[in-house]
């Protein structure tokens, strides 16, 4: 496999990662605040990061600068983000909070990338793009809920609209600051500040609600999961991954996540897996190997030389 086949294999792992972590997080949710449980999956993954970071490049610094901009990077792309997904999730149906968290996110990081990256939105992105589009709308409408528009359900449906818009522009952002830092030491500090600034809204209760001496190794296990495979693992390969192919075509792999999500569902919840949802994990993958078979060299990280393989 090329180093391009790799990158996009990345993407679909994590995709896949974070897809299961549904089912991993729902079961969660019945012991854990969400948001206090969301402090736990990054608190617990900074120490990890930043030993990773110390034994792999022997320094942890970053210029004062640059550390506003990974600040304002994790109160968006990590503080903002997680508590937009779990009221969005509260104030509308899951179907429309599914949709609106997922469908848009790819457009919104076509769109920016070109004005912060200066990266190029091809038609062979915008094709395979659409047909993914396409396949995440099956899977989700498949799943039997519906979409529900109306006026009952407004502000989750804005909320859940806007974590396409945030997270679209938290993952651009990081793409210039990952041409001088490595993936590993920008993800590092924007989580370090999304924690910092997401700790006080654990406070208020959602610690001694919880009943400590109660938990199961299951809910240890669902803590682990979250903390080296949802994070550590997933934020360096897909950080990395998006960097060397670009973020228009790296976020369209978001789309793999409904696909992951609803096989966990089936695995977890016993739930059914409709025809039309089989269907659009097709119409997904089509669109994503399109996608990924496109003839562009991979980018840089820094001081690597250009890989300019074009098959998989």
């Amino acid at each position: 496999m090329s180093k391009k086949g790799m990158y996009y294999a990345g993407l679909v792992l994590v995709a896949v990662i974070w897809g299961a972590n549904f089912g991993v997080s729902r079961a969660a949710m019945e012991t854990f605040d969400p948001i206090l449980f969301a402090f736990l999956r990054f608190a617990g993954a900074l120490p990890i990061l930043f030993l990773l970071l110390k034994l792999k490049e022997g320094n942890l610094g970053v210029s004062w600068k640059d550390a506003i901009q990974l600040a304002g990077i994790g109160l968006i792309g990590i503080t903002a983000l997680e508590i937009m997904v779990l009221y969005s999730i509260q104030y509308t149906t899951l179907a429309n909070a599914s949709l609106l968290n997922v469908a848009p996110w790819p457009i919104f990081a076509a769109l920016f990338a070109p004005l912060i990256t200066k990266e190029k939105l091809t038609s062979r992105v915008i094709i395979g793009g659409a047909a993914a589009m396409t396949g995440v709308f099956l899977i989700i409408l498949g799943g039997g809920e519906g979409i529900d528009l109306s006026s009952g359900h407004l502000i989750g449906n804005l909320l859940a609209f806007s974590v396409s818009i945030i997270g679209a522009l938290s993952n651009v952002l990081c793409i210039p600051l990952m041409k001088k830092y490595s993936p590993l030491r920008v993800s590092t500090w924007y989580i370090l500040f999304g924690t910092i600034l997401m700790f006080p809204l654990t406070l208020g209760g959602a610690w001694g609600d919880v009943k400590w001496g109660l938990l199961t190794p299951v809910h240890y296990a669902g803590i682990l999961y979250n903390v080296l495979i949802c994070t550590v693992v997933a934020f360096i390969v897909w950080n990395g991954s998006m960097l060397r192919v670009g973020a228009a075509r790296a976020n369209f792999f978001r789309y793999a996540v409904p696909a992951a999500s609803g096989i966990a569902g089936y695995f977890f919840f016993d739930e059914a897996i409709s025809a039309w949802q089989i269907g659009g994990t097709v119409f997904m993958a089509a669109g994503l190997v399109w996608i990924s078979l496109e003839k562009t060299p991979v980018r840089p990280s820094h001081g690597e030389p250009i890989a300019t393989k074009d098959a998989m």
